[in-house]
């Protein structure tokens, strides 16, 4: 399956096409609209320069010689030929002469005859035998010769011309061009359609799917609904993490109806010079009623989309407020009955403006949240569809071990995999391949990394409190690998991933994640008397669980039943609560992870034979699988994973 965006029609155009008709050809060397006229005023100036620079180039080079030197030359008998019309005299030496003014010898000359000269000219030229011609001495090009010339450079300039319009498309840049407006949406004729994505390469998202069903239903069968006195919504704005496949989900719903599907992001109508944005969407929205019913997504609706009035901008007139007033303008110009179909995707949807997902513009808006076990399983298939597969890959297993992997996560993975098959010049994917390149992608790529024995060991011990205490405490997530090896900015890694989807959790099991969290640092103390700095990670993990617990989630009784701290991290801390709440949470908070690092520490001292064995072990062979890692540690599973 190719997820790759449609290329674009032509470079002027910000958005992409998937199943338009196509547009019938143009004849070569015509230009559109009124470029015609630029063209021959251009080519008129190129000619007049051209005919005079060449009519002036081409009266010759010869020298102006005083009428003195002229009758010197005669007297002499050096004067062969001459020309004469008026008073002006062209004429030709029998032998060079030293040019008296601009230095050099000259053969063939011109002069002057005084009007008031008396000179008995014609005795003197006929008694020294100068031949009078009829025609000049100094030959000129003739009018022909200069007109065929001075096409030449406009011959260039068309044909240059007519590269740049093939290349820009006939779009000038600028704010509709510089030098002009830019074209309209051109006529389009008929084309088959080909590889459309539909709801067979989507999976793991069938509720979503189910919301758009009627979208699709509509498309297809649009008089049913006209004669019921139903309207389809205006626009269906999807919302979710980003990989969750909204922009898959999008061209799936065109493919499905068979109708063309127009995409672009929203930052690429925003422009320098203001106007051009709204100039922009206007050509979208026509581009998509002229080949209705179709579907016009757009990406990322956000970035033009933020509620007005909050940005930096002093002015309520700058291009992205203008681009976005034009998308409600739009929007607002549906009937219902055109067939066009706004989809759009955001990964805040709470920060959009209201005029937009209020009723009659986006009024449905679809949550697309990452996949559970079985659609993480359906994702898989649908990407190794074109992989060949070894007999021991287990997809489910590997969807059971994948919680809270998005689509877009998941084909990485099925990618890496892949890679690694090749380099390993291997004829299929195996189950080693997929397990290795879940590593890398959730962990980070092997480091080569010589550490000290004593380094070693330490994080031997770290990695050995976490994965101990993730196996003693109910209810936690069990332990499926442990590491020593350097991957990413880690010295070692502790894997855990839950046995069941988890939606909502309990306080048991945020104290056990916590305590699981401090393990490591426990155990540099239990065994060490000292802490390093290798539980950096660790502490941001207990900090954001136990701020949550206590400012988010009612989880203290001196705080309260009350969500005192923003959900969303990015905002500044404690906008929302009292400096003296504020100290209540944290002295709740660093209540909380006292309790847990306390009995974190009590537990590795009570098992400190089983922590000295997992350790061992991690030194010996570097790495510990599940099965291995319960065994050393002298623990039984207390639960075996689902099978459903």
């Amino acid at each position: 399956m190719s997820d790759a965006a449609p290329p674009r029609k032509a470079p002027d155009q910000p958005w992409r096409a998937e199943g338009t008709p196509e547009e019938p050809p143009r004849r070569p060397g015509r230009l559109r609209g009124g470029k015609w006229w630029g063209l021959l005023a251009t080519a008129v100036v190129v000619f007049v320069l051209a005919y005079v620079g060449l009519h002036y180039f081409g009266q010759g080079n010869e020298p102006t010689i005083s009428y003195t030197e002229f009758s010197r030359q005669v007297g002499e008998g050096n004067v062969a030929t001459i020309y004469s019309k008026g008073d002006a005299i062209q004429g030709q030496l029998k032998n060079p002469r030293s040019d008296p003014e601009g230095g050099g010898q000259y053969t063939k000359f011109k002069t002057q005859r005084p009007a008031f000269a008396d000179d008995r000219l014609w005795q003197n030229l006929n008694s020294h035998g100068v031949t009078v011609t009829a025609r000049p001495v100094v030959q000129e090009r003739s009018l022909t010769a200069n007109l065929l010339m001075s096409l030449i450079p406009i011959a260039v300039l068309v044909v240059v011309w007519l590269l740049v319009q093939r290349r820009l498309g006939g779009m000038l840049p600028g704010a509709g061009g510089l030098f002009g407006r830019r074209s309209p949406p051109r006529p389009v004729g008929p084309r088959p359609d080909t590889e459309r994505t539909t709801f067979a390469d989507v999976a793991g998202i069938d509720e979503v799917k189910g919301e758009l069903d009627d979208v699709v239903d509509f498309l297809e069968h649009p008089d049913v609904y006209r004669r019921m006195g139903a309207k389809l919504p205006r626009g269906v704005l999807l919302s979710g993490p980003p990989g969750t496949g909204k922009t898959l989900l999008a061209r799936a719903v065109a493919g499905e109806a068979g109708v063309p599907f127009f995409s672009a992001s929203a930052s690429e109508f925003i422009e320098m010079i203001v106007g051009v944005g709204a100039s922009r969407v206007r050509e979208l929205f026509a581009e998509a009623r002229k080949v209705a019913p179709s579907i016009i997504f757009i990406d990322e609706i956000d970035t033009i989309g933020r509620a007005r009035g909050g940005s930096s901008s002093m002015s309520g007139h700058d291009e992205r407020e203008q681009t976005l007033n034009q998308i409600l303008t739009e929007m607002d110009g549906f009937s219902g009955a055109e067939g066009v179909i706004v989809i759009a995707a955001t990964n805040r949807a709470d920060i959009l403006d209201p005029a937009l997902t209020r009723p009659g513009r986006f009024d449905r808006v679809v949550t697309v949240s990452p996949p559970d076990r079985g659609g993480r399983e359906s994702i898989l298939r649908i990407h190794t569809r074109e992989i060949p597969l070894a007999p021991d890959v287990d997809l489910t297993q590997m969807a059971r071990v994948t919680p809270g992997m998005t689509g877009a996560d998941l084909a990485n993975l099925a990618n890496e995999a892949a890679l690694l098959a090749v380099k390993r010049k291997q004829e299929q994917v195996t189950g080693a391949d997929l397990s290795e390149a879940l590593e890398k992608v959730q962990l980070g790529a092997e480091r080569t990394l010589i550490m000290p024995e004593e380094d070693r060991r330490r994080t031997a011990y770290h990695e050995s409190g976490h994965a101990l205490l993730g196996m003693l405490q109910p209810g936690a997530d069990p332990v499926r690998k442990i590491t020593i090896v350097p991957r990413g900015r880690a010295l070692g890694v502790t894997m855990s991933t839950p046995e069941v989807e988890r939606y909502a959790h309990s306080e048991e099991y945020l104290r056990g994640r916590i305590i699981g969290a401090l393990g490591g640092m426990a155990a540099e103390e239990v065994v060490y008397g000292v802490v390093t700095t290798g539980a950096e990670n660790d502490l941001e993990q207990v900090t954001n669980i136990a701020r949550g617990m206590v400012g988010r989630w009612g989880m203290s009784e001196r705080v309260g039943r009350l969500s005192a701290l923003p959900s969303d991290a990015q905002q500044a801390y404690g906008l929302s609560a009292a400096p003296q709440t504020l100290d209540v949470i944290d002295s709740e908070m660093r209540r909380i992870v006292d309790e847990c690092y306390e009995e974190a520490c009590r537990k590795l001292r009570d098992h400190r034979g089983r922590l000295d064995a997992l350790a061992q072990a991690l030194l010996e062979s570097e790495t510990l699988e599940e099965a291995d890692a319960y065994r050393i540690a002298g623990i039984t599973r207390l639960s075996k994973p689902s099978e459903d």
